[in-house]
């Protein structure tokens, strides 16, 4: 998948965060008697999957290397960096874990803390259950990529855009084949700071008419101090690729990236067109390709 070239170091990446085993004492979760960490052979790590950042979700992956099956029930992701706990997205789901086998549990991401800073400690709380008892454990959850560092940066950096200008996109509209289609932004300056919005990046999906080789189509969008007219921008879009998979199994190809400036720093946020836009794109990319249904 291409991953569009950016003029300014981008604040945001996608990644799957590696493994830490956590090892504790090898006695059963149904006893009571049982201590607050994993069991021998457990092994827990925090993911994010190109699937899950629309939708700001993550997944805890748990690998069960004991002798018994592992049943868990709540899950909690526990981290200074949002303004609360991520949960699961299923709520009262409970997972069985054979010996030797994984298990994925999505949890939904909260807002972040931008009164944390970007590095800190994340801390997995799982209930697990069994015959006679639960036992609620906690556990180091590594992130050795920094992808929830990222994220806190990214979304940090977008508050503090969006205290100058809102950032949306307002409309679509699709074209026949061969004819570039319409795509609105709309900043809506807040009068309370000023941002340039200098450009926005094409998408695995998606790339603008008429681009040269440069992957970033140029806006130079300039909100000073004191405004408050919204400004709106029709994007002419084209797709950047042909081939159905790109469109069956599509996870970022709606999500841009614009390159901003902001009190002299560059940076680069993400938006995304929200579902029903995301619907409608990839409907018009299936028949404008000529392999719609």
């Amino acid at each position: 998948m291409r991953t569009p070239a950016r003029p300014r170091p981008r604040l945001g990446v996608v990644a799957l965060a590696g493994a830490l085993a956590l090892t504790g004492c090898a006695v059963s979760p149904e006893s009571p008697e049982s201590p607050s960490t994993l069991p021998a052979g457990v092994v827990v790590e925090l993911q994010q999957l190109r699937s899950d950042v629309a939708g700001r979700q993550a997944q805890v992956h748990l690998e069960n290397g004991g002798d018994a099956p592992l049943t868990v029930g709540e899950v909690r992701v526990e981290d200074a960096r949002f303004a609360g706990p991520a949960i699961r997205v299923i709520a009262g789901r409970v997972s069985t874990v054979p010996p030797g086998g994984t298990v994925d549990i999505r949890v939904q991401l909260p807002p972040v803390d931008c009164t944390a800073p970007d590095d800190g400690e994340t801390h997995v709380v799982l209930e697990l259950t069994g015959d006679a008892a639960s036992t609620e454990v906690t556990a180091s959850a590594p992130d050795p990529l920094g992808f929830l560092a990222e994220l806190h940066a990214r979304e940090c950096l977008l508050e503090r855009v969006t205290d100058a200008a809102a950032l949306a996109f307002t409309g679509f509209e699709p074209s026949a084949p061969g004819v570039p289609a319409a795509l609105e932004l709309t900043v809506s300056p807040t009068g309370d700071g000023a941002v340039t919005i200098e450009g926005i990046g094409r998408t695995n999906l998606i790339d603008f008419a008429g681009a040269t080789s440069e992957e970033v189509h140029a806006l130079d969008i300039a909100v000073a101090e004191g405004d408050s007219e919204p400004i709106v921008v029709e994007l002419p879009i084209v797709p950047f690729r042909c081939d159905p998979h790109a469109v069956q199994e599509d996870k970022r190809g709606t999500i841009f990236d614009l390159a901003v400036e902001l009190e002299g720093e560059p940076g680069s946020v993400e938006l995304f067109v929200g579902e029903e836009m995301r619907g409608r794109i990839l409907t018009w990319v299936a028949a404008w390709c000529g392999f719609g249904g």
